[in-house]
């Protein structure tokens, strides 16, 4: 998603593959359909091979990853930069019935359910202006 929490591509793989696998096809697909990004911001869960991975990626294109780290020493929850973004768009697409839980039977259903609800918030919100 971009920093204003609006979905730029959506991939859902099955469970058996690792979300950093999984994260892998989607950053092949971001570089291919939108050139201009330069910054990625993951969580914390995908640091490691994945960070070493996008370096690979540079050769051909000026991309960077940042990993949104929590500190050692905070306790209890404190809302981290930029990771609050992804939060709010999982809250504004649990509103609708169809993806509170997941009910699809396959991948592609799922992504087309996604990417409904989100094109629904968008025009729901360009129909105020």
């Amino acid at each position: 998603m971009d920093s204003l929490g609006l979905i730029l591509l959506v991939v859902v793989h099955p469970a058996n593959i690792q979300d950093r696998d999984g994260a892998k096809m989607l950053l092949r697909l971001l570089t291919e359909r939108f050139g201009w990004l330069k910054l990625i911001w993951a969580d914390g869960g995908y640091a490691g091979k994945l960070v070493e991975w996008v370096y690979t990626i540079q050769r051909k294109r000026r991309i960077k990853m940042d990993i949104v780290r929590r500190c050692d020493d905070t306790k209890g929850f404190k809302v981290l930069p930029k990771r609050w973004i992804v939060e709010r768009t999982f809250g504004w697409l649990s509103k609708y019935r169809r993806m509170s839980k997941d009910y699809e039977t396959t991948t592609e259903s799922s992504v087309a359910m996604i990417q409904i609800a989100m094109t629904r918030l968008m025009l729901k919100r360009a129909a105020r202006y």
